[in-house]
């Protein structure tokens, strides 16, 4: 069968998924469903709604961006030095916003075509280096601590986060410098697969990051809890990080190449 031709689906299948592009069932790999690059409507520019309503997400990346000081938000709530740190991104992620140098914040789309071999701009590198660091070392660092905790019944994940997380972001910088993450890659030609990687990851940590948090709040601090807290937690990023890799979740889903279309 042809890339470019979707299979036989019902309209009314594709009209129940209307809120999001159509996607067809079809083995792509490991996923189980595409979606097709001519469905994806063509922008010439973007709204200043759609702009607007990204740039939230981009204030929450870079406020979360010092992992300590993170820390101390879920632990004992916001304070003079995290309404400082506020500040300073929404000055900064507001004038880039303005200039375009936020992805989904741009005034007209940057990808149109997949199979383009097309520089990808310095500030879509950076923003997703940034917000690829905070979700290995958030759920790293928050599965090691369970674990060290389980191991020794001592609770040392502040300490963790203190010697650990700018290791373990920064190793992530020097390879998203390097173009060796996706969506972080010199040439954006392969972002019709590599988006699925990154909103895969997304999806699993930031469902399991508030399941946790709730559970820490929740639970007493003992060996029995804190097993199960990991359990949980661990089995959350298997299991939607699985769902991911099927192209069951949206965004996940490969694009098939060779058509116009818009990347999010």
């Amino acid at each position: 069968m042809s890339s470019s031709q979707p299979p036989a689906e019902s309209p009314a299948a594709v009209r129940r998924r209307s809120l999001l592009p159509p996607s067809y069932e079809r083995q792509h790999g490991h996923a189980r469903r595409v979606e097709l690059a001519a469905d994806r409507p063509i922008r010439e520019r973007n709204k200043i709604s759609y702009r607007f309503n990204h740039w939230p997400i981009w204030i929450w990346v870079f406020f979360i961006a010092p992992g300590p000081l993170t820390f101390d938000l879920f632990e004992r709530g916001f304070d003079l030095r995290m309404a400082a740190w506020l500040g300073v991104v929404l000055v900064g992620t507001g004038i880039a916003g303005l200039r375009g140098r936020l992805p989904g914040v741009e005034p007209r789309p940057y990808i149109i075509r997949f199979t383009e071999d097309r520089p990808n701009p310095l500030y879509r590198r950076v923003c997703y280096t940034l917000a690829w660091s905070e979700v290995v070392a958030f759920a790293v660092l928050n599965a090691a601590g369970l674990a060290y905790a389980i191991a020794t019944g001592a609770w040392r994940l502040r300490q963790m986060y203190d010697v650990a997380y700018f290791p373990i972001v920064i190793t992530i910088w020097i390879l998203g410098a390097l173009g060796q993450l996706p969506r972080v890659k010199r040439s954006t030609q392969g972002e019709g697969h590599e988006r699925r990687y990154f909103y895969g990851s997304v999806w699993a940590v930031c469902i399991a990051q508030p399941v946790l948090w709730f559970l820490w709040r929740a639970l007493p601090r003992n060996m029995a809890s804190d097993t199960l807290k990991l359990a949980i937690f661990v089995g959350i990023l298997a299991y939607v990080g699985n769902l991911a890799r099927r192209g069951l979740l949206p965004r996940t889903r490969p694009i098939v190449p060779g058509e116009l279309a818009v990347s999010d």
